[in-house]
């Protein structure tokens, strides 16, 4: 059993950036992807980045890319993610996720899920 726990969320002006921390309790990601995933008001939960462990292997959908960067500490108990030259399309509640599955987008895919951390990004 996976418990995760999502931090770092808050309020930046657009350009600004957030690093979120996603802890998990319970066993490492020895051998799981991590993703991240967000959801905005009205609209349904989409898949941001996700890393596999071991090898590090990662994915990011393409409205991120070059701007997110997501990674994990040497313990492997917490994901980061990096969110640099933040947009108010960005604002959502941010949601980390694992899965044994091999960086799977769907939110179907994902076993455990934490609770979410609020990301509001004003013009």
């Amino acid at each position: 059993q996976v418990q995760l726990t999502e931090s770092g969320g808050g309020l930046v002006q657009a350009g600004g950036s957030l690093r979120l921390s996603c802890a998990a309790s319970g066993r490492t990601f020895s051998t799981y992807t991590v993703g991240w995933f967000r959801q905005a008001p009205g609209k349904e939960r989409q898949f941001v980045a996700g890393i596999r462990w071991p090898g590090g292997n990662t994915d990011y959908t393409d409205s991120v890319k070059g701007r997110f960067t997501i990674s994990t500490d040497i313990a492997k108990t917490t994901v980061y993610l990096q969110m640099n030259s933040l947009k108010p399309e960005d604002t959502a509640v941010y949601y980390c996720a694992a899965t044994p599955l091999l960086l799977p987008t769907l939110e179907i895919e994902y076993n455990y899920w934490g609770r979410g951390t609020q990301v509001t990004v004003s013009r």
